[in-house]
């Protein structure tokens, strides 16, 4: 919560902080919900019941009513308060961590574990409130991402192109050669964080280093998706067409990671960064 902005650093403050802040986001939630229903606002709210249904299926939690609703207000509300963005799909796997993160605080409880039903209603209402806030945080950092034509996904795809022809060539020219360009694979690694790509506790994990860096949603997560792309590089460089390297790069072996395998792929996106951040002429295009 420090970490993302939410509460001041002073421990004196962070009790009223956090009342003012729930508080707040109830009535965002008396004022604008009701709303979802007006014409103008039916599709946006159609397609977020549709994400959150798609919502980390393999996490039982998420597919509980309670849940699902909870989500439904936080991605509602946050869109209709920024609206030169709108709800954008992918929006819905951003919240998931902050919910799996307050979940815990509140019971002790693994998300996979946790039981709506027998969590206390004020607690989950604070789960709510609190990532609402949260995940607003995250998005002020990568709202380039999100506005029309995405920008900010459209600049990192091309950052992280020309970072990987200079720190693994021959798997660049392979992906090139096998006519599969960066935005087939890599734009919901860039959209979604990474969400899709591994488990959800090595999502914590990773979260965890990019909120205590500055910009680290914005621009070390570039780095990180070049460490990623490459640890797999012998792999995908087996895959001789387009049949066979699309679905290995869109279901790469991250089931079974752990702490240890985040904290290799960290320690080699730092080293990229060192390398490359000062220059910035890997961000040119060749």
């Amino acid at each position: 919560m420090i970490l993302s902005g939410y509460l001041p650093a002073n421990i004196q403050r962070r009790d009223a902080t956090l009342e003012r802040k729930r508080d707040e986001y109830r009535g965002f939630v008396g004022q604008y919900y009701g709303t979802r229903l007006d014409a103008q606002n039916q599709k946006a709210f159609h397609q977020i019941q549709i994400d959150v249904l798609r919502t980390s299926p393999a996490i039982r939690t998420f597919q509980q009513p309670v849940m699902k609703e909870m989500l439904e207000r936080v991605l509602y509300i946050w869109a209709i308060r920024h609206p030169a963005s709108g709800y954008v799909q992918g929006m819905n796997d951003l919240a998931t961590p902050f919910f799996a993160v307050f979940l815990h605080r509140h019971t002790g409880l693994d998300i996979a574990d946790v039981n709506s039903g027998e969590v206390d209603e004020v607690d989950l209402g604070s789960v709510e409130a609190d990532t609402f806030w949260c995940f607003s945080r995250l998005l002020d950092g990568i709202q380039d991402n999100y506005t029309a034509q995405q920008p900010g996904v459209q600049a990192k795809l091309q950052s992280l192109e020309e970072l990987m022809k200079r720190i693994d060539l021959p798997l660049h020219d392979h992906l090139m050669s096998c006519g599969v360009p960066y935005v087939r694979f890599a734009f919901r690694w860039i959209n979604c964080m990474l969400m899709r790509e591994m488990p959800l506790h090595c999502i914590v994990r990773l979260w965890d280093t990019y909120l205590a860096e500055s910009n680290g949603f914005a621009d070390f997560h570039v780095y990180v998706c070049a460490a990623f792309l490459k640890t797999f590089s012998q792999e995908l460089q087996s895959k001789f067409d387009m049949e066979d390297l699309m679905p290995a790069l869109q279901n790469l072996p991250t089931s079974a990671w752990q702490d240890a395998e985040i904290e290799l792929l960290l320690a080699e996106a730092f080293r990229l960064r060192y390398t490359f951040a000062d220059s910035q002429q890997h961000l040119r295009p060749t």
